[in-house]
């Protein structure tokens, strides 16, 4: 008997956990498809404080930049920065990974 399983990962450059699919979505009966996508929910919910908490980070590292003198500072700031802002754009192509998605539950 194979075990068809999906397991969610920290991902710690993001805040949240991510799905890993062991085996293909269709595969899976509709009771795991139904808790998976509860799972998912109940983290993609948790996505957009995530980046409200990024984006109160990058605006304080722009103040910092504002007031940074030393070139080199600088540079590590904006790489700080535009570090966030690719975290924060893999957070929102997650969030908008569950849009759409239907389980069908057989009764």
């Amino acid at each position: 008997m194979v075990v068809l399983t999906i397991t969610f990962t920290y991902d710690s450059r993001l805040g949240i956990s991510v799905p890993q699919l062991e085996t293909e979505w269709n595969y899976l009966n509709p009771q795991t498809q139904t808790a998976i996508f509860d799972k998912w929910e109940e983290i993609r919910g948790d996505i957009p404080d995530r980046i409200k908490d990024l984006e109160q980070e990058i605006n304080e590292l722009q103040q910092q930049l504002y007031e940074e003198d030393e070139f080199q500072k600088s540079c590590e700031l904006n790489s700080s920065i535009a570090e966030l802002a690719s975290i924060i754009n893999d957070l929102w192509i997650w969030y908008r990974s569950g849009e759409g998605v239907e389980v069908k539950v057989h009764s």
